[in-house]
């Protein structure tokens, strides 16, 4: 699933193509793309006006338009945005042609992307700030803030950091490799961690985000940059995806387990294993 460092990637290469562009045509192919609306609902108000900005709240990638419209895109499980993608490139959900005759394709095999369309500033704060947190590159992302809304909680730490209304962006692949530099396992009860672990953590969360971004994100599965490139955090990897081989700070094993639902990786020479933890092994 693309998260933030995915989703900045496509912002950073698309920013200089799309501001200042004016949205002259559209082509909705799965209407569930703009589900509950009709595509001519989200879309329709779009053409004539030009994108001022491009900007991204967690894994949302938003195109402000002229007069204050703003057109969520969420990449979901397995969604790219390609420019000027090939005619007929499988999986095209939607294409947006622009006045300078270039398209932006959304394409997603498994259909859960999305495109939505928020009018107004109010609307679009009341919308994220109903779904997202605090954003890890912020000023509000402190060690100690991630200790208060922490305090009390039994989840697990994984769970913590991939809920998306306490952090926004966090997924799979950066709360594993974040949760391996600060030396914490990822079934540690969120509301048992130090203020010392919290102020570590808070800087690995970023390290590895940023890392992520520097390497224009990781293509595990489906993720490709706006040219249809792979990203390449996936060779950077520490943990993640890292089962059975070596650890590379201790040289003990790497093991997957089952963590808030996931398959997560982890070394428990290094993420001490928390006492009592009911640990399930997974072996895919």
């Amino acid at each position: 699933m693309p998260e933030l460092p995915e989703v900045e990637t496509v912002r950073r290469q698309l920013a200089p193509r799309l501001e200042g562009r004016m949205l002259v045509v559209y082509r909705v192919s799965d209407p569930r793309w703009t589900a509950p609306r009709a595509p001519n609902e989200v879309l329709g108000p779009l053409v004539g006006r030009r994108v001022e900005r491009l900007q991204r709240r967690g894994k949302y990638l938003i195109a402000a338009f002229e007069d204050e419209l703003f057109l969520l895109m969420h990449l979901r499980m397995t969604g790219n945005l390609l420019y000027d993608a090939e005619p007929g490139a499988p999986y095209t959900r939607a294409i947006l042609g622009f006045d300078d005759e270039h398209t932006l394709s959304f394409v997603d095999p498994r259909r859960f992307g999305t495109g939505w369309l928020l009018a107004g500033e109010p609307e679009l704060d009341a919308y994220l700030d109903a779904r997202l947190g605090v954003e890890p590159f912020s000023d509000d992302f402190t060690g100690e803030h991630l200790r208060a809304l922490a305090r009390g909680s039994r989840a697990p730490v994984k769970a913590f950091l991939l809920d998306q209304r306490r952090i926004a962006g966090v997924g799979n692949i950066y709360a594993d490799e974040a949760l391996f530099r600060a030396r914490v396992h990822p079934l540690r009860e969120a509301g048992r961690l130090t203020r010392a672990q919290w102020e570590l953590l808070r800087d690995t969360v970023r390290e590895a985000l940023s890392e992520g971004i520097d390497a224009n994100g990781a293509s595990i599965d489906d993720f490709r940059d706006l040219d249809g490139a792979r990203g390449s955090f996936q060779d950077r990897f520490l943990v993640h995806r890292r089962a059975g081989e070596a650890c590379p700070v201790c040289g003990g094993p790497v093991r997957k387990l089952l963590a808030a639902g996931r398959g997560t990786y982890v070394c428990e020479r290094c993420q001490p294993r928390p006492r009592g933890a009911r640990i399930v092994p997974m072996t895919r």
